[in-house]
């Protein structure tokens, strides 16, 4: 038997960013004793790389903003896939969670009148994002970091967990080993939530971070938990380009919220070319009236650069692939062209208010690629950014289909159908990371203890040695990790055919055998390459039910475009689909028919259509 340190628990909450964060917090409010492992340094979250701002209907900025519009904008965005309960619970709490970071301690950017200030952003009716400067995902890491460490809250730091424990049909716990020294531990927790943020290391080109391997969704699926919505990845339309050791890292809508504008090659602003019904009669206005955009004015013209960010994403791929695109494969995007104009309070805008504005983006430019945005425009393309589906949870409770197990932010499926709206992010991790820690709390209050089986335990840290025994002799697993992103990138990217995805469950299948013979050298202390072998499991699973789901899905919706499938189909709206373990350990997705709509919500979503 190999040593492993036990430790016991009431709640286990498996991440550190937004959703873990606020999930451990609201389960220690609850007066229970909470766990929280995190696979990189506290406050280190990908959280903090959420740039553009929260969405909540605060109305600060526009005053005919309330909940029933941003939840009737939510619904539209995600094409009526969405979790309405979820979306009606989102629109309604946002605006108390954001209110209580500032109670918190907060900082957000202001009104002339004090209030929070709010944002245009990309499929939203009204400015609003609250935000701080584009470095909100940042104020919110450190607010909650610091009400949360007085909580008494026990952290553990560079920990990946390996699997989920379970008693008689619902979860105990789960084991992992610390990043630093290979040591093993074990969780005993009598309900679990996991937030462990989304699977873009399953891509080439994605602006996630490298904790980002499909954890959470893997581990639930391995205790029998149900994922829905796999085949909806989003492309985020604006990536660095160039140079390439940055490419990929995200350039924050809120550049085209304060007025960026998307060009290609000849100076032409191509988002105009191809501009759904919904929007043509209004921004047929835009162009007939010139675009006249007063910087905050909330009666500003709609610019065609915040459509939603599917649409944008596979206009860009459209320029760049018909040659029309910057030097490095891109297009270009142009905030300098602002300076001169006015602002919503009539002063003349200079470089600094640039700066100001966008400071993340102004240093992250000038310090990578030696670019000033107040003066020249920038090169982006799309990147892969945030996965809509993940773990199916009820949409009060946030429990899964495994009882003990409940998900949030990211990791967890419903809330934005077949596509995010940009700021639905950030609000989606204090909000249901409260309700997944508040009745997680409930949860273990009410239901007796779980025990410890040692079997369990000895199973998971047998298998994680196991490439370490194979040492030097076993397979790259770089080079496995490198063709599986190659493999989703080009064969389940922005653009999909079916023969392409057929491709690519045929190559993670050969990828999967592979995987099953790599080694490490060294030993389980400061290992990277041991611990890229525990990572493959993860992103193989993510990558095999993104790639069925997407192929079952014979249409084009929201983030999905199947070139041989280029319109929508009505009857493809009426279900979800859902990826479930057989009992022999093969993957299966199998439709699931959606809960149908309240009445009174059903009416919302006519009157504001």
């Amino acid at each position: 038997m190999t040593d492993y340190q036990l430790h016991e628990h009431d709640v286990l909450v498996i991440g550190a960013g937004g959703a873990g964060l606020r999930a451990a917090i609201e389960a220690s409010a609850m007066g229970v004793k909470v766990a929280c492992v995190c696979k990189s340094l506290l406050g280190k979250a990908h959280t903090v790389m959420a740039e553009g701002g929260m969405a909540a209907a605060l109305a600060n900025v526009d005053d005919r903003d309330n909940w029933m519009v941003h939840f009737t904008d939510t619904m539209r965005g995600g094409q009526y896939l969405n979790n309405w309960r979820m979306a009606e619970l989102h629109a309604k709490e946002a605006p108390a969670r954001v209110r209580e970071l500032e109670q918190w301690g907060a900082v957000f950017d202001r009104t002339k009148q004090g209030r929070i200030l709010q944002r245009n952003f990309g499929g939203h009716r009204y400015p609003r994002l609250a935000h701080v400067g584009d470095r909100t995902g940042l104020e919110m890491i450190r607010t909650l970091q610091d009400h949360g460490i007085h909580r008494g809250i026990d952290f553990f730091m560079e920990c990946t967990t390996i699997e989920l424990l379970t008693d008689g049909g619902r979860v105990a716990g789960a084991v992992g080993y610390d990043r630093e020294r290979g040591q093993f531990h074990a969780w005993l927790a009598r309900a679990v939530v996991i937030a462990t943020g989304g699977v873009g290391k399953a891509f080439k080109i994605t602006s996630n971070s490298w904790e980002y391997t499909g954890d959470g969704q893997s581990l639930a699926y391995r205790v029998g938990a149900d994922l829905m919505d796999m085949e909806f990845v989003q492309f985020h339309p604006t990536g660095m380009v160039w140079p390439p050791s940055v490419r990929g890292i995200l350039v924050t809508e809120g550049v085209r919220g304060e007025g960026g504008r998307l060009l290609n090659n000849a100076g032409k602003r191509f988002m105009f070319d191809d501009i759904p019904d919904l929007y043509k009669n209004q921004v047929a206005k835009d162009v007939e009236e010139g675009w006249r955009y007063v910087i905050g004015d909330k009666n500003a013209n709609r610019p065609p650069e915040l459509l939603t960010r599917d649409h944008v994403a596979r206009c860009i791929n459209r320029e760049v692939k018909e040659g029309r695109g910057s030097p490095h494969g891109g297009v270009f995007l142009d905030i300098a062209w602002i300076k001169g104009r006015q602002d919503a309070n009539g002063k003349a805008i200079d470089s600094h208010y640039i700066e100001r504005k966008l400071p993340s983006m102004y240093h992250q430019f000038k310090q990578l690629a030696d670019i000033d945005i107040t003066a020249v425009a920038m090169e982006v393309g799309p990147t892969t950014h945030y996965i809509m589906g993940g773990i199916k949870v009820d949409g009060d409770s946030q429990m899964s289909t495994t009882p003990g197990l409940f998900a949030a932010g990211e990791a967890a499926a419903g809330l934005h159908g077949a596509n995010r709206l940009g700021g639905n992010s950030l609000s989606d991790l204090i909000v249901f990371g409260k309700r997944a820690g508040e009745y997680a709390a409930k949860f273990a209050r009410d239901k007796g203890a779980v025990t410890l089986d040692q079997n369990q335990v000895q199973s998971a840290i047998r298998k994680a040695l196991a490439p370490l025994e194979r040492g030097a002799s076993g397979e790259n697993p770089y080079q496995v990790m490198y063709d599986l992103q190659a493999t989703m990138q080009d064969l389940v990217g922005i653009v999909r055919v079916e023969s392409e995805m057929a491709r690519a469950i045929e190559e993670i299948a050969k990828l999967r055998k592979r995987a099953a013979g790599v080694g490490s050298g060294g030993d389980r202390t400061y290992n990277p390459g041991w611990h890229t072998c525990v990572d493959l499991e993860n992103l193989l699973t993510v990558a095999e039910s993104i790639a069925r789901c997407a192929i079952e899905r014979k249409e084009s919706r929201g983030a999905q475009f199947r070139e041989d499938y280029p319109a929508k189909d009505a009857e493809w709206g009426k279900y979800n689909l859902v990826t479930r373990r057989n009992a022999d350990g093969s993957m299966k997705v199998e439709k699931a028919a959606l809960t149908p709509m309240r009445d009174d919500l059903k009416k919302l979503v006519e009157e504001y259509k």
